[in-house]
């Protein structure tokens, strides 16, 4: 695996659109259930092991060679709130264009030209991680990362929050991306022989609940 692809991918100034996305934080500020670096941390963990986690497994098996538009499929059937249906393959969209530039190949072109509307982000993901050399594993812990990356940072803007406390509630739940990094992997490995079935599935209700209201705000911030 290429580790400075990795970073590439991972690094936040990646043209794929995601800093105007805080990933439910908007609405949790709003609400006050997020106020300041414990109740953010609380919130990173409870997305990281839901969103994240699914989010991870779609993007490992992806990298792994899954095919994309069943992948797709899957994503949203996991995916049950149109909102966050559609955020998703806006951010899928605007990644693909990203992707495309960067490594091109034939997967990512094969993916485009079925989803000319934006496939879901996290397929997106993993079909890129495959093109850049990655493996399974870098594309989960990609996924895993995003996943409170963005809302960690979202929560600086929002609260006006110290950047050092964001970003050592990143490096408190280091350990627990892994794991789920790891967890999404192995998931991966079993859809030969098990099928979609096996990739994670967990939900986050509140978040669902918080995005479709969000996207009906006339005046936001971010756009998820």
């Amino acid at each position: 695996m290429s580790r400075t692809a990795l970073l590439v991918l991972a690094d936040g100034r990646f043209p794929a659109g995601g800093h105007a996305h805080s990933g439910g934080m908007e609405a949790a500020v709003s609400s006050g259930r997020v106020h300041d670096s414990a109740s953010l941390e609380a919130f990173c963990r409870g997305r990281l092991h839901t969103a994240g986690l699914v989010a991870a497994g779609l993007a490992a098996a992806a990298a792994n060679g899954c095919d994309a538009l069943t992948l797709d499929e899957a994503a949203d059937a996991r995916t049950p709130v149109p909102a966050l249906r559609r955020i998703a393959r806006r951010l899928g969209r605007q990644l693909m264009r990203a992707a495309r530039a960067t490594w091109p190949s034939a997967d990512l072109d094969h993916l485009a030209r079925h989803r000319p509307q934006g496939a879901h982000q996290p397929v997106v993901l993993g079909v890129t991680a495959r093109a850049a050399g990655l493996t399974p594993l870098g594309a989960a812990q990609t996924a895993g990362y995003e996943s409170v990356g963005g809302p960690a940072t979202a929560a600086v803007r929002l609260l006006s929050l110290d950047p050092f406390e964001a970003t050592a509630v990143l490096a408190r739940l280091a350990d627990e991306i892994d794991t789920v990094a790891d967890t999404a992997a192995d998931a991966a490995g079993r859809v030969a022989t098990e099928g979609i079935a096996a990739l994670p599935a967990a939900s986050a209700p509140l978040l669902d609940i918080t995005g479709e209201q969000h996207a009906a705000w006339t005046v936001r911030l971010f756009a998820s």
